[in-house]
């Protein structure tokens, strides 16, 4: 098969547009620590050093729903804000595609940019005896109730595809077998694994990537066709592992659906610019982040290839009928 209301201040600027200076906000739709967490301050952080934008940025962290407390809060109370942009992800798409926002479609939002791919990874406590993927694979195979899988979206988002997907590459025909526990946001979810209360997690590698660093947690396999380079060089993929599974997270954002054309294609053009730029190549870098170089209608269209792929594979394994 192929396959709370938190609020932070970030000293970010703002965004002016044709029509005067507006100060900007970015929603991270999950707790801090997370990927949206992560690419709404690292976006922001660069649109204020590049000089792109020029006044305050505040972060919002809106969790919930996975990602729809945010979503359902842009489309019936913020619909034609000129000055918001929301951090999005596979996981986003995924929510979308099997229906997780109860009422809400993606043509409801404008979406803007990406600004790279977030290979997923598998990962364990530093002090776990499991060693490498297939060995966790194996248990889960002999014994799925002896192990737990945490991620930070819910059952059936992008999170738990992932390690879906490894699992089936693996040989477990019936990947319902698979405990898999969602929390919400990434952050959570190796806060849990750190406690003990699961035995693995899945999530992307700019995610977890802190908690490797800190020598909390240890990166089994990451779901991409080859090593990625830098500092991320040492952790093995599934695929030399004799696990052909790849897993690749977009990061990007949408808008409102009101949004002008104006300021829809200032924002636009900012992150694009953003994207362009060496700084932002040197955070990739840093980051695990594969290029992904799409704005505007090109961006829509991808989300919409995106959205009706994953109705297809949760269709083949039975998330949707």
């Amino acid at each position: 098969m192929a396959f709370k209301l938190v609020r932070a201040a970030a000293t970010v600027a703002g965004l002016t547009f044709a029509t005067g200076a507006m100060a900007s906000e970015c929603i991270a739709p999950a707790g801090p620590g997370g990927g949206w967490d992560f690419t709404c301050r690292q976006v922001g952080k660069m649109l204020q050093d590049l000089k792109l934008i020029d006044e305050t940025m505040q972060v919002t962290n809106l969790e919930g729903g996975g990602g729809g407390v945010a979503f359902a809060e842009v489309v019936n109370k913020r619909g034609d804000a000129n000055d918001l942009i929301v951090a999005a992800s596979s996981a986003t798409a995924t929510r979308l595609a099997q229906g997780a926002y109860p009422g809400n479609t993606m043509d409801q939002v404008r979406w803007l940019a990406a600004v790279g791919a977030d290979y997923g990874v598998i990962a364990v406590s530093a002090n776990s005896p499991i060693q490498t993927l297939p060995e966790l694979l194996e248990q889960i195979k002999t014994d799925p109730t002896s192990v737990s899988v945490a991620g930070g979206s819910a059952v059936g988002g992008w999170d738990h595809l992932k390690v879906l997907i490894a699992a089936n590459a693996f040989g477990i025909d019936d990947v319902r077998t698979v405990k898999y526990i969602a929390f919400d946001g990434g952050g959570e979810a190796v806060t849990q694994l750190l406690a003990g209360s699961v035995q693995a997690f899945t999530g992307d590698i700019s995610e977890a990537k802190g908690f490797v660093d800190s020598g909390d947690i240890r990166v089994i396999a990451v779901l991409a066709p080859e090593r990625l380079p830098g500092a991320f060089a040492d952790f093995p993929t599934a695929k030399e592992q004799g696990v052909d599974a790849i897993g690749a997270n977009w990061r990007g954002f949408y808008a409102p659906g009101g949004m002008t054309d104006a300021a829809y294609n200032t924002w636009v053009e900012d992150i694009g610019a953003l994207y362009a730029s060496d700084e932002w190549k040197t955070v990739m870098a840093a980051n695990g982040l594969a290029p992904l170089d799409l704005q505007g209608a090109a961006f829509e269209e991808f989300v919409a290839s995106s959205v009706a792929q994953i109705q297809q594979i949760s269709k083949e394994i039975g998330i949707l009928r």
